[in-house]
């Protein structure tokens, strides 16, 4: 089963479809967490989705709104998709019953 971070990054490039690159994606992920995400970790996740068959990533061309480099675009495969399915049907279904606003604990 994919991990937090990964189900992060698979629903935000889907979510963003010809537009998903590392900083978009990046920034899709702090919108939704309110956390920062650091740029070394998603990289290091996007190659090991990667790896796992779950995304296919490649070099856009040049763009002069980012100096000259190149956007790394990112597309989910139809694995990737199948597995962030099973990973939020699963979060779904361990959830269902809680209420994480009315249950909440404190030290």
């Amino acid at each position: 089963m994919i991990g937090e971070f990964e189900y992060l990054i698979l629903s935000s490039a889907t979510r963003l479809g010809v537009d998903a690159y590392g900083a978009s994606i990046r920034s899709e992920i702090e919108k939704a967490t309110g956390k920062k995400c650091s740029i070394g970790a998603l990289y290091t996740t996007l190659d090991r989705l990667e790896n796992k068959g779950f995304v296919t990533t490649w070099m856009g061309e040049p763009t002069r709104e980012r100096g000259g480099r190149s956007k790394r675009l990112v597309q989910v495969t139809p694995t990737g998709v199948n597995e962030a399915g099973d990973f939020f049907r699963v979060i779904s279904r361990i959830s269902k019953g809680t209420s994480w606003t009315t249950n909440r604990t404190t030290r």
